[in-house]
């Protein structure tokens, strides 16, 4: 504490009682709201997010800790003392050892007599220091043994600049306690001046911020680990929206066959982005021509998210078009997917739908896994088609995919889409507004056009996860 009395000024009026009892009722109240908070707040370890606001929380409190117990030091005032010489330090007995990891009570206080060369300590500065009580107080000379050797400098300019300067001393430096520990000392302090003018002795207040320094070590460093958390989040979600434009076809406008898909099919497809920032997922779609004039559709899902779920789909589409170009048809060649999936090293769930059209015979054939069946509309009504059996891609080995077959009407509209596309809703009431779009369908002149009618009513709906949308009208 500083000298009650010194020759540039005199000392300030202690505030009242009751008001710094209610500053300390008011600290309590905070603390155990942020102790509240800090106990409900989830904590996995693996989050860095969560492990970053968890050491906000812990060094708030510390720092709650430390104020209550200084305002209680405010309002219960010095211990009573044998009489000093007027100008000396008002110093306090030595408490009982603090916690281990909290900040309560380690302040100590010093004054080194510059005309005896004598200092004087407090219990609570021989236990900051480590040092017997018992033994000799330190002068301003012998004080820097105890400092690590690169913060010495910093402690002899602040020291020099008090004594001849007179300028006030606010800094940290670090000492090395006897039995080898490291603790960080924030030091503040004055010279006190004589009736001549010149500085008679000075006083200083210690205070261990070791707990301080860590929290804020820990704060720093979740901190930095959030931020290249983020930064490899961002990495992965460019990634995969690069290897998913490059894999997919072209979305803007229609999809465009080479040779005889626009004489029967007017194609169109889009992939609606998740609204939240939710990495890139696994969801397809695709339209290849096949050299005997058949027209392959197909959208699925990959679980997960990320690069590696990208590369998957990647994987996966790219399987679909070389087996439909072998010629395999619809639920033989789900069941080649499903065998790949399972041959896998990291395990992982697909759905798709693969869809066959033959433009001579106008015959659709198709096969399910554990995905949503296209919506076939014609003459301003819709309706979903009646799916064959199938599970899961990856969920059992040697499953078996059955096939469906439709015979479809120039005029006709097939959409086919991915679950992602109406969040929140079970299947059935995702159906139902799907397939209440008829009308505006059924007005529609083009494949482009129904897409957009899509868009409109479900691109701006929240949606968690990513959605792909296929629509394909018999135009012959």
């Amino acid at each position: 504490m500083p000298s009650p009395v010194s020759a540039d000024h005199s000392a300030a009026q202690p505030p009242g009682r009751g008001s710094v009892e209610a500053l300390i009722t008011q600290t309590r109240r905070l603390k155990g709201d942020v102790n509240a908070v800090r106990r409900d707040a989830p904590s996995d370890g693996e989050d860095p997010q969560e492990r970053w606001q968890r050491a906000l929380y812990d060094l708030a409190l510390h720092q709650l800790d430390d104020l209550d117990a200084h305002l209680a030091q405010l309002r219960d005032g010095p211990a009573t003392e044998p009489a000093e010489p007027v100008g000396a330090p008002a110093l306090r007995p030595a408490p009982a050892a603090a916690p281990s990891g909290s900040l309560i009570s380690r302040v100590g206080s010093a004054e080194w007599d510059l005309l005896t060369d004598e200092a004087t300590w407090s219990g609570e500065l021989y236990q900051i220091l480590g040092l017997d009580p018992d033994s000799p107080a330190l002068t301003l000379d012998e004080l820097p043994s105890l400092v690590l050797e690169e913060d010495r400098p910093k402690l002899t300019a602040m020291v020099t600049d008090c004594l001849v300067d007179g300028k006030p001393i606010d800094g940290e430096f670090r000492v090395v306690r006897p039995g080898g520990s490291v603790r960080a000392v924030h030091m503040m302090g004055e010279p006190v001046l004589g009736a001549d003018g010149g500085t008679s002795s000075m006083w200083a207040v210690l205070r261990d911020v070791s707990e301080l320094r860590r929290c804020h070590r820990t704060v720093s460093e979740t901190r930095d680990s959030l931020q290249r958390h983020r930064r490899q989040e961002q990495t992965e979600h460019r990634i995969a929206a690069e290897l998913q434009e490059a894999v997919l076809p072209p979305w803007r406008g229609s999809l465009r066959l080479p040779h005889q898909g626009p004489r029967t099919l007017d194609l169109a497809a889009r992939r609606l982005p998740a609204a939240t920032t939710t990495p890139l997922g696994g969801d397809w779609y695709d339209a290849l021509e096949l050299s005997d004039g058949d027209t392959l559709l197909s959208v699925g899902d990959l679980t997960g998210h990320g690069v590696a779920v990208a590369s998957g789909m990647a994987m996966l589409l790219g399987a679909v078009r070389g087996m439909a170009l072998a010629g395999s048809p619809p639920g033989e060649l789900l069941g080649m997917l499903n065998q790949l999936l399972d041959a896998t090293v990291q395990p992982a769930l697909g759905s798709a739908v693969c869809c066959r059209y033959r433009p001579q015979s106008h015959t659709l054939v198709w096969a399910q896994a554990g995905h949503p069946a296209p919506l076939l509309y014609r003459d301003g009504t819709g309706r979903m088609l009646n799916a064959p059996d199938g599970v899961l891609l990856g969920a059992t080995s040697g499953a078996v995919y059955g096939q469906a077959e439709e015979t479809l009407r120039p005029g006709d509209l097939l959409l086919l889409h991915t679950d992602g596309l109406v969040p929140g809703h079970s299947p059935s009431a995702a159906v139902d507004r799907l397939l209440d779009l008829a009308p505006r369908f059924g007005a529609a002149r083009t494949a482009r056009d129904c897409l957009r009618a899509v868009v409109e009513e479900f691109g701006g709906a929240g949606r968690e996860d990513d959605a792909c949308v296929l629509v394909a009208k018999v135009t012959a």
